[in-house]
């Protein structure tokens, strides 16, 4: 295949490039489409009792309250028969509105708990009608039209619709303002690390190939199934960062070539069996690790595989194709532009710092590497207190609507019924049957009031006077509410969730499910705490088997493993210090809240992905060196004197792109920004300049072990950077291994 290829690009590389022209004009115009075909949510499993709990409300009783609008009169009670005419002509208005259902006000109910405890505001709630696309729109609509000065009220709106609203509308104004940030950082960067004007521009063409194929394939995938809006970070980060990662790997080969004094075409050549071949494995590393995203139900975590999957793959057949044909067209004036410093870095290119740093480390690796063993393990040590959580206003900046409305809620309100427990009974059951089960619920801990057909009934105390709701009751099915004292999210919250699981079902009822934000808390870490054994044994089962295939070992597999999950520890325990424990929060301005779990788990895959990128672009140097027989112990320090400064650099622009979301006013955005950059850069620097080459030093011969048979099948079937493994090279490290034996004795 690579030699079809390099063939391709040296005959004919015009053809390839305005081939390679048409089809991102073509992705372009698709990928346009993308952003009004992309949805927010998806934080939730959909086989959840929780998600059938909410999907039977909104069948049988018309939805459950997903919208609050927070009434205010300022100084008047709404009471007051003016402020109470104006109240009543709001929730008239409403009524009319085809998206809402289920209106629910205190001018209506007269019920205290829709009332604050100054008597000077009072909540309406409604249920917006939609999926999760189409519920956000309508919000977007009712909230324009009804929020701010209503008649002589002051409106703002709050609930799950209206946060999810403003979290989609924030996090594009982030990626916008990250994208403003780094792509001229970046720019700069390229022109530091490239040392030249051309060559620093042609990761861009990569880059924008992996971007705009990508956008493709999420507008067609929303087209047939929910795709999350959030996978827009992902595409443009990764895509330009991989964009950069592979060029810069493809051109310094191709210089390598050409200062040999090989023509361009065999410089093409050569990059293309190396580099070329070492990028598609890179990418199938990096592609494995998000593929296991797909496990989890939620479409949030989903999207991600398509989005990254698809951004790896393009960017590595855009940097195969477009690359070569580039590289055959410019061939030395791959170097126009030069800036002035690189000239005087002659020194350096005899002995490059990553070769020096290697061959120290290598002389004394146990000194070199436990203090940087150490910091690792205590940046990972928050991970033994961290607590996870789900998504809700707090992501949002203090001065969001929605977050204010919450606010207000929880401060005046006795219990918040936006964020009630939500039970439902399958099956006709009768009067009898849900009184008891009703006045059973009241006397857990906690709860304020539970609501009925029958009537409400307050804590402690029986039945409290109040009518009985029929929109709880169905023929087939009955409703109960459950209000508590908790703050929504908190533990004594969740706490409640179970409690409620756990009583006794009314008599007649064939099955009881429990709904409502606490229990969707609940239900998310359960679905993928349940998932993340197969997830972790797919990424490990992989990944051991694509690195045995490029290296002949089964101790190579097994070292990059470890020394990858250490960095990636200390990156999320990081994390934790800082967002679960609130460090740097007034630097960053978000609020302290447990560590979002699908956050976690795709940080965790994102960098474990690309660590495995640099894995495979360090080691296939090394073996290429092992098998032209060096020792390991030279092969180390030459392979990383060549490979460390390629690592190093796309490292840092592609930690650049991920820190720009730092700026964003969305917490778990600003999480997984700087959880990513920090992941990438400790990989690069601790884990590939110290402990990659002291666990060679330490492994020694043992480093490429692998028993009898399967070193015969890798003879077969085994790849590296200069093509498939041959008997020679597995003779060769057999012969290498000896002499190292003898060396050493």
């Amino acid at each position: 295949m690579f030699d079809r290829v390099a063939e391709l690009t040296v005959r004919w590389p015009r053809a390839v490039l305005v081939v390679a022209s048409v089809l991102v004009a073509a992705m372009s115009v698709v990928g346009v489409g993308a952003f009004g075909k992309l949805v927010g949510g998806g934080f939730d499993d959909p086989d959840s009792q929780s998600t059938l709990a909410s999907r039977v409300i909104d069948e049988k009783f018309g939805g459950e309250a997903n919208l609050v609008l927070l009434v205010s009169s300022g100084t008047q009670r709404v009471t007051d028969a003016a402020v109470e005419q104006d109240g009543r002509q709001l929730v008239a208005d409403l009524r009319k509105e085809p998206e809402l259902g289920n209106i629910v006000s205190y001018w209506d109910t007269q019920s205290d708990s829709l009332l604050a405890r100054d008597g000077r505001s009072a909540m309406v709630l409604a249920h917006v009608k939609g999926d999760e696309s189409t519920r956000e729109e309508h919000a977007h609509d009712i909230i324009d039209t009804y929020t701010g000065r209503y008649e002589g009220l002051t409106v703002q709106a709050g609930g799950g619709t209206a946060v999810g609203a403003e979290l989609s509308d924030q996090v594009l104004k982030d990626l916008l303002l990250a994208e403003i940030i780094a792509v001229p950082v970046t720019l700069l960067l390229l022109l530091i690390v490239f040392g030249g004007v051309v060559a620093a521009l042609l990761p861009l063409a990569i880059g924008t190939v992996a971007v705009a194929g990508t956008f493709a394939e999420l507008a067609l995938l929303g087209s047939i199934t929910d795709v999350s809006v959030f996978s827009i970070n992902l595409t443009t980060a990764l895509g330009l960062g991989l964009g950069i990662d592979y060029a810069l790997l493809m051109i310094s080969r191709f210089r390598e070539q050409l200062a040999l004094g090989t023509s361009v075409a065999d410089a093409v050549r050569t990059t293309v069996h190396t580099a070329g071949r070492t990028v598609v494995f890179s990418a199938g590393t990096v592609a494995v690790a998000l593929t296991a995203l797909l496990v989890f139900p939620q479409y949030f975590l989903r999207s991600f595989a398509y989005a990254g999957v698809g951004v790896v793959v393009i960017a590595a057949v855009g940097t195969l194709f477009v690359m070569p044909a580039l590289l055959m067209l410019l061939g030395h004036r791959i170097n126009s532009g030069r800036l002035p410093w690189p000239k005087a870095d002659r020194h350096r290119r005899r002995a490059p710092f990553w070769g020096r740093l290697a061959g120290t480390v290598m002389r004394r690796p146990v000194l070199t590497s436990v203090p940087v063993l150490a910091v690792l393990l205590l940046a990972a040590a928050p991970l033994l207190g961290v607590t996870f959580g789900t998504p809700d206003e707090r992501v949002l900046p203090e001065d969001a609507a929605s977050r204010q409305v919450s606010t207000a809620l929880q401060a005046d309100f006795e219990g918040d019924d936006e964020a009630a427990i939500q039970v439902v009974a399958d099956g006709s059951v009768n009067y009898e049957a849900v009184d008891a089960y009703a006045e059973k619920l009241s006397l857990l801990d906690g709860v304020v009031r539970v609501e009925a057909a029958t009537g409400t009934y307050a804590q402690g105390k029986g039945q409290a006077p109040g009518p009985a709701n029929e929109a709880l009751e169905r023929p087939d099915a009955q409703r109960v509410t459950v209000t508590g004292t908790a703050p929504p999210k908190s533990d004594d919250a969740q706490s409640l969730v179970e409690a409620v699981r756990d009583v006794a079902a009314p008599a007649g009822a064939k099955e009881i499910l429990v709904g409502g934000g606490d229990a969707e808390l609940l239900d998310t870490k359960d679905s993928i705490a349940s998932r993340l054994p197969l997830a972790g044994g797919l990424v490990a089962v992989t990944t051991f088997i694509l690195l045995f295939l490029f290296t002949g070992s089964i101790v190579q597999p097994i070292r990059a493993l470890a020394l990858n999950i250490i960095s990636l520890a200390a990156a999320i325990g990081t994390m934790t210090w800082i967002f679960q424990d609130g460090h740097l929060s007034s630097v960053l301005g978000f609020t302290a809240q447990p560590m979002d779990t699908s956050m976690t788990v795709l940080l965790f895959c994102i960098a474990f992905g690309l660590s495995m990128d640099y894995e495979v672009f360090v080691t296939s140097r090394i073996k290429e060196l092992h098998d032209e027989g060096e020792s390991t112990k030279d092969a180390v320090v030459h392979g990383l004197g060549h490979t460390g400064k390629i690592v190093s650099a796309a490292a840092c622009l592609l930690a650049v792109g991920f820190f720009a979301f730092a700026t964003a006013k969305v917490s778990f955005m600003q999480m997984f920004g700087l959880g990513s950059g920090l992941a990438i850069l400790i990989d690069a620097i601790a884990v590939r300049g110290v402990l990659l080459p002291a666990a060679m030093r330490l492994l020694g011969r043992s480093a490429w072990y692998a028993p009898g048979p399967l070193r015969k099948f890798h003879q077969r079937f085994g790849i590296s950077e200069n093509g498939p493994a041959s008997s020679h090279a597995t003779a060769g490290v057999e012969s290498i291994s000896m002499k190292e034996s003898a060396r050493n004795a």
